[in-house]
């Protein structure tokens, strides 16, 4: 290397590709480890953390050594290029390292990866998640020790080929099995780990899903655990969710009245099909959907790949990465995506043509979180909107006695809920909550909609 191209490198900060060592030791060889494992990198033995040049004292045979305790330490065996240089009369050592073609390297046992300048042991999952890529496939493509064609519901494969057929030109007119191994879903006569979760026929703890309808950040008002294919549980969640929040009718000038829901439906729709691709299934932990009066919280295993920043998320800079491949061709095939790594504009889209707040994004904890609010900002006109329905509240309530006040003040600020939710909650008997809903209803102050088993009370 040339004496202007040292000193560059001596001028610069560490980084995901450099790293300054005053002598040579276990976190040397742990280093080189993280450049084989991520994008490679350089790595000086004799340069302070403030870069000063302190020299290194050689032996004969030191270099010769160093490369071989690199070598014996690491699995696979790592050589990376070296280089002795003379700076100011000292020496200094120069590790080339180059990204290693066959991941991950381990040094005793433990894998690490770079992450900004510094090393970053990996757990199982990044261990395994490492390895695959390496092979440019994922998890779900790997066979399912655990389960059989036994597992499989044809039925379930019958209704796929049917669905993907309506968005095909040339029909798909195999046999069920047939299409298993045309997809790569049974290899050898062993189903996949994808295989098994979209066309499971029963219930299996690795999809499973917790939902919950939350009254404030510690009250549960209702639950669902799912444990399903995980086609059906895109349905299931959302038809949790259209439970409970809340549909209004805008008359337009139309024939047809519209809908409006409490958030843009086709967003939600986007974030739970997003939930169910992108989820770590390797991770013991599972999903969970909150629902409380004013925002949903999707929380998924599995963070983001440390290459996209939730900055380059919301704005559309970054390259689409599918956690789990199989699964998502699979989804595409059905209809249920459209194209690869465009979700996450056409859900910021949708809540901006909604008047809604942007969704939050963030890494929490060992997942992903996504956090929707259904609280618009508050202008002049709706303050003075709220100021006349309190003013109008107040006259309504005249001639109430009190139980049917806290019933009529309950389903004001809960909208949608059933008589046994308000019983439970107000604890009152449900004998009387149901007189003080009749009474409401007869004074034209609450209104009841939906079925009978899902439906609920608003205020009119």
């Amino acid at each position: 290397m040339k004496q202007d191209e040292i000193l560059k490198l001596l001028n610069a900060s560490e980084s995901e590709t450099l790293e300054f060592k005053s002598s040579f030791n276990n976190e040397a060889v742990e280093t080189i480890c993280a450049f084989a494992n991520t994008k490679g990198g350089k790595l000086i033995i004799g340069v302070n953390d403030k870069k000063n040049i302190i020299g290194v004292k050689l032996e004969k045979e030191t270099a010769q050594n160093w490369i071989n305790e690199i070598k014996n330490k690491t699995n696979p065996s790592v050589i990376p290029d070296i280089e002795i240089l003379d700076i100011n009369s000292k020496k200094i050592i120069l590790f080339i390292v180059s990204e290693y073609p066959i991941k991950p390297i381990s040094v005793k046992g433990k894998c690490y990866k770079r992450v900004g300048n510094s090393n970053h042991q990996l757990n199982i999952s990044e261990i395994v998640n490492t390895h695959l890529k390496t092979f440019n496939t994922s998890w779900d493509y790997y066979p399912d020790k655990n389960h059989s064609i036994e597992d499989i519901s044809l039925d379930k494969i019958i209704n796929f080929i049917t669905t993907t057929n309506k968005n095909r030109s040339n029909e798909i007119d195999d046999n069920p099995i047939t299409v298993l191994k045309k997809y790569e879903l049974l290899r050898n006569d062993d189903v996949t780990n994808g295989c098994f979760l979209l066309f499971m026929k029963n219930e299996s703890a690795l999809s499973t899903i917790e939902m919950g309808r939350f009254a404030d950040e510690i009250t549960i008002k209702d639950s669902k655990t799912l444990k399903s294919d995980i086609f059906a549980e895109v349905n299931d969640i959302i038809e949790f969710i259209k439970k409970h929040t809340n549909k209004a009718y805008i008359i337009t000038g139309k024939p047809q009245r519209e809908e409006r829901w409490d958030y843009p439906p086709y967003a939600i729709r986007e974030i739970v099909i997003n939930m169910i691709i992108h989820r770590d299934y390797m991770n013991p932990s599972d999903s969970i959907i909150k629902i409380f009066n004013d925002k949903i919280e999707f929380f998924n295993p599995g963070s983001l790949p440390d290459f996209i920043s939730i900055d380059n998320l919301i704005k559309g800079n970054y390259i689409s990465y599918t956690r789990n491949k199989q699964i998502a061709m699979i989804f595409k095939e059905a209809g249920r995506i459209e194209k690869y790594g465009s979700g996450i504009k056409r859900i910021l889209q949708a809540f901006k043509n909604y008047n809604l707040p942007q969704p939050k994004f963030e890494n929490f904890q060992h997942g992903f979180r996504v956090v929707v609010f259904a609280k618009k900002e508050k202008k002049l006109n709706d303050e003075l909107n709220d100021e006349l329905n309190d003013e109008l509240n107040e006259g309504l309530n005249e001639g109430l006695n009190v139980g049917q006040k806290s019933v009529f003040t309950f389903i004001k600020n809960n909208p949608g809920e059933m008589a046994k939710d308000i019983s439970k909650t107000l604890k009152i008997p449900f004998g009387s909550v149901d007189r003080h809903i009749r009474v409401l209803l007869k004074k034209n102050l609450i209104e009841r909609r939906g079925s009978k088993k899902t439906g609920g009370y608003f205020i009119k």
